[in-house]
């Protein structure tokens, strides 16, 4: 295993080529890498780069974010299977037809979209910053917002505006709500609790429509609000609702504490597709390019551009 890790440096430094890693990424794979984050915040820290090639560590939308946001630049993905299951709820002409049949309506796409779904929204949104971007919005506009229905509700909650949501979900976020909090809270009562948005748990606490238990200690955050809180806090016992492997970052921000998935089988099996072994042969062969055709990187990245000018 040194063996190749020694030959991904090499050839990382041979190749001009920078690694992005997701969050829930495998540990080996975020040791490696030149940043470790959310899908867009890497996006945006590769073009900030003078590398020529860009390897992302991640699911297919988000390479191909990098690849709107750098269309000069090569843009690798090590396992073309790795696929999102969420992104894949909804597709260009699904959303098509929602447009007609809310005309004049504005459409608030997740980031966890493919690039035609980005190229026919009028914003993107990321899980830390859709609350802003929805405020922003006159009033009088209808919504459209897509495809999280449990981002979705969490934003309705946050900003009191009815909107119009798609019926998705990511599939290991959904099966997070049928674990029983009142067991997890007696099990921990001195634990903070760190809910992803996308969890349908956040859903139970936001909207108090099931009680599990009283929301003390309960936060809601996307993956960098949970490193950032954890910077901060105190506390030294952390019960996490979202995939398991930003378990491994957050021990590095706080060694000492002790940090437990809310559910162990919230592992995102597209996410782990990605080894050592077809990180290094994606760099040596330069292989599974990812690039999107100009029209429709050129339409999805306006609605990435006005979020950010929000944001």
């Amino acid at each position: 295993m040194n063996e190749v890790i020694e030959e991904i440096n090499r050839l990382r430094k041979e190749k001009n080529a920078v690694i992005l890693a997701h969050n829930y990424q495998i540990g080996e794979i975020q040791d490696l890498a030149d940043y470790v984050g959310d899908s867009l915040g890497l996006s945006q820290e590769a073009a900030a780069t003078e590398a020529e090639l860009i390897v992302f560590c991640g699911v297919h939308f988000m390479a191909e974010t990098a690849s709107i946001i750098s269309p000069n630049k090569k843009v690798l993905i090590p396992d073309l299977h790795a696929g999102c299951s969420l992104a894949s709820t909804i597709n260009a002409e699904q959303l098509r037809d929602w447009k007609q049949k809310h005309p004049g309506a504005v459409v608030v796409s997740y980031v966890n979209t493919t690039a035609e779904v980005k190229a026919e929204s009028d914003y993107c949104v990321t899980s830390s910053n859709a609350v802003k971007v929805v405020q922003s919005i006159p009033p009088e506009k209808k919504i459209l917002f897509l495809p999280d229905r449990f981002l979705g509700a969490y934003v309705e909650v946050k900003t009191g505006r009815q909107m119009e949501i798609w019926n998705g979900a990511c599939h290991v976020h959904e099966k997070i709500g049928d674990v029983n909090f009142s067991d997890a809270k007696a099990a921990h009562p001195n634990a903070e609790f760190l809910i992803h948005p996308e969890c349908g748990c956040s859903s139970s606490c936001m909207l108090k429509a099931e009680v599990y238990f009283d929301c003390k200690n309960v936060h809601i955050f996307s993956t960098e609000g949970m490193i950032d809180f954890v910077k901060q806090s105190p506390s030294n016992e952390f019960v996490v609702a979202t995939e398991t492997g930003i378990l491994h970052r957050l021990k590095k921000v706080k060694p000492d504490a002790s940090f437990l998935p809310l559910s162990e089988n919230a592992v995102c099996e597209y996410m782990k597709m990605i080894t050592l072994e077809n990180l290094r042969d994606s760099l040596l062969y330069e292989q599974y390019e990812v690039k999107v055709p100009d029209d429709i990187a050129e339409r999805a990245r306006t609605p990435i551009e006005r979020m950010l000018k929000i944001v």
